[in-house]
């Protein structure tokens, strides 16, 4: 997996940027995932959990 990242805008010399998630197919596969899927993220102590709205 891999963090990728994208300079979004520039503003009052401020950057912002996008970030996201490279994942291999194998995980989208066996989550059952597909493209478009509305996800939901939550943030514990130092780990991230995403998954797949209901």
């Amino acid at each position: 997996m891999k963090l990728l990242s994208q300079k979004s805008r520039e503003y009052n010399g401020k950057k912002y940027h996008k970030f996201w998630i490279i994942l291999p197919n194998k995980i989208i596969e066996k989550l059952r995932w597909k493209q478009g899927d509305e996800l939901e993220a939550e943030i514990e102590k130092d780990k991230l959990t995403i998954e797949k709205e209901d």
